[in-house]
């Protein structure tokens, strides 16, 4: 608050006679006299400033530490009106929004050094009214002349603060104190202490904003650069400077990192054309430097042209493809499904089993899990994912037999299409994480030879590519049959074999494990009820008993058909034996002599034996011998 100059011996006189005699005066400013009549209330002396609510040296430290970036601006700022505040005798202080001095600039206030002020509070409750005071109280600037001062060694000269508001929010106050009467400029103090005020007030909020963006770029899982004409990296977020580094283009204090200089293709690149004014958006692009050879997403900006239509600079967001296959992973749902606690089993053949899946999960080594068709191979290679190392990288799938050899090829390795499309395999796609191949026995050789070699050499080319790739994958492979023996009798490629064969697990079948089939039936019917939010059903123990004795070629994966068969198609919450049907959703009805799949289903059900299946269709051995014939099918 802007006040006129008023008379020193009549404010004398107010002071005076409210302090001796108790009496306000009409003519006090309605703030002074509100903060008098509260200096008094609290019991503040009027004759010395108290400094006794001093911080210690190490709080004080940490509080100007805090407040360093405010502290260092208003030096800075003071700097170059020094001569002005000598001329004046004038000493300026901020003050944090508890009203403790962070710094003392200029002058000693007070005839104290800034020791004797630096880190005592001086709000109303210490030295009673002030210019400090009545700017906390009102949060607006408000100069007081001395004589209105509470305490009276402070009133030898005049001071003005001002509140600073960094968005919206109030943080500080800066004042300006006369430290002796003289003749001085009141409108030009009042307006330079406004525009510090509004200065700071700017700076502050303009690098809180800085310091937010930076933030947001260097949580984003893009790259983020501002360059230069000539390659000169102006600004790199963390990212960036990760990947800077990467190449060897460092940046010191003296000199920024320079793209041209790391980058050998950097005049092929879209940010050359970004300089001739050549936006490029979403665009993959090879980097080719001594170090390595990287492949980006990359989309770059050309800003404002100058008086000659030049770019004066360009902004680059990209981002690796390694990082990308990760994203894209886990939003397409690569990752475990399953822990080996899903995987339920507590006799001593599973538990042995179990125990060594979690050992082996914590290792290095690739891993090869064998075992009949249904048996769990899936579940428990995304155990162990989950369980190891690369738990937060992807868990991808390849199953080797859906496809033919050129396919799956480029599903394995990758494909480029032409000299400006080629995509990433899955081998690239599990980088940082697993690939998992089930069915592996069904790989080609020449591709598992392929493999078995960019393996070792830690490196991959695309199908059609010529460009080295880095991979750091972890295989787990799964196998129906005997992997060893196939790799004697020259049907699988050994060296492949010797790479997954570090760490064997073979998983029981559901026949030898029948001890289990209590808990697994549990276990089954749990998820079933807890996914399609049903009741829980109960198992009679001669349910079970008949469960325990069926062989099941099918293994875990025809348990859970038949479970998930009998608990959607019994009435009422009580499985019985008559509830059971082993081939699961498939009825032992006639369709199966009239429809080919709704046989092929019985017949696995059965695992490919006519007497079993002949036990489930209640049909003769002769009758199924002559359907077997008929789809086309071997019997055993």
């Amino acid at each position: 608050m802007i006040r006129e100059h008023r008379s020193r011996e009549k404010l004398e006189a107010y002071y005076k006679k409210f302090v001796d005699e108790g009496e306000m005066d009409p003519n006090v400013h309605p703030w002074v006299a509100e903060s008098w009549e509260k200096s008094r209330a609290l019991g503040v002396g009027t004759n010395t400033m108290f400094t006794g609510n001093h911080l210690s040296r190490e709080d004080f430290r940490r509080l100007q530490q805090k407040h360093g970036q405010a502290i260092a601006y208003l030096e800075k700022l003071s700097e170059d009106i020094r001569e002005f505040f000598q001329k004046y005798n004038l000493s300026l202080l901020l003050i944090d929004a508890n009203c403790v001095v962070l710094k003392s600039y200029s002058l000693p206030f007070y005839q104290m050094t800034p020791g004797e002020i630096e880190g005592v509070r001086v709000g109303l409750e210490e030295v009673g009214t002030s210019s400090i005071s009545l700017a906390y109280e009102h949060k607006a600037p408000f100069w007081l002349f001395g004589p209105e001062m509470w305490v009276k060694e402070c009133q030898l000269g005049d001071a003005c603060s001002a509140p600073v508001y960094v968005n919206g929010e109030f943080c500080y106050i800066i004042t300006l104190v006369a430290v002796e009467q003289s003749v001085m400029p009141q409108d030009a103090i009042i307006s330079m202490l406004l525009t510090m005020k509004y200065s700071l007030e700017t700076y502050l909020a303009q690098s809180l904003r800085i310091k937010a963006q930076e933030a947001i770029l260097d949580a984003t899982p893009f790259a983020v650069y501002h360059v230069m004409p000539g390659g000169d990296v102006a600004y790199a977020n963390k990212l960036g400077l990760t990947r800077l580094a990467g190449i060897g283009a460092h940046k010191s204090e003296q000199q920024a990192a320079n793209l041209n200089d790391v980058v050998l293709n950097y005049r092929h690149t879209p940010i050359y054309k970004g300089f001739r004014g050549v936006p490029s958006h979403n665009k993959e692009v090879t980097w080719i430097t001594q170090a390595k050879t990287y492949e980006d997403i990359t989309t770059v900006v050309p800003l404002e042209r100058d008086m000659d239509q030049a770019v004066s600079s360009v902004v680059v967001v990209s981002m690796p493809i390694e990082d990308l296959r990760t994203l894209v992973a886990h939003a397409a749902g690569y990752t475990a499904k399953y822990s080996l606690n899903s995987m339920v089993g507590e006799g001593t053949t599973f538990a042995a089993v179990k125990e060594k899946a979690y050992r082996v999960a914590k290792n290095r080594h690739h891993v090869l899990i064998q075992g009949e068709a249904g048996t769990g191979k899936q579940r428990m290679a995304h155990g162990i994912h989950q369980a190891s190392q690369r738990a937060a990288g992807p868990l991808i799938t390849l199953r080797c037999g859906d496809a033919t050899p050129e396919l799956l090829e480029q599903e394995l390795f990758g494909v480029a299409l032409d000299a400006e499309i080629s995509h990433q395999g899955r081998l690239e796609l599990a980088s940082d994480g697993t690939l998992f191949l089930d069915e592996i026995e069904k790989l080609p050789k020449t591709i598992a030879a392929k493999l078995a070699a960019d393996l070792l050499k830690g490196s991959a080319c695309r199908v059609g590519e010529k460009v080295e790739r880095s991979i750091d994958v972890r295989i787990i492979a799964a196998c129906d049959s005997d992997l060893k023996r196939l790799t004697e009798r020259g049907l699988f490629d050994k060296d492949l074999y010797e790479i997954v064969s570090k760490s064997v697990i073979r998983v029981p079948a559901l026949r030898s494990r029948r001890e289990d089939m209590p808990k697994l039936v549990d276990h089954i019917i749990l998820e079933l009820a807890a996914q399609h939010q049903m009741a829980k059903k109960t198992v009679l123990p001669e349910t079970l008993q008949l469960l325990k004795e069926y062989d099941w070629p099918g293994n875990i994966k025809q348990l859970q058909s038949v479970i998930e068969y009998a608990f959607f198609n019994t009435k009422g919450n009580v499985i019985q034996p008559e509830n059971i049907n082993l081939m699961g959703d498939i009825k032992p009805d006639n369709k199966w002599k009239e429809d080919r799949d709704v046989f092929v289903k019985a017949w696995q059900a059965a695992g490919g034996n006519v007497s079993r299946l002949a036990n489930l269709l209640n049909v003769s051995r002769v009758t199924l011998y002559r359907y077997l014939k008929k789809y086309g099918l071997e019997k055993s």
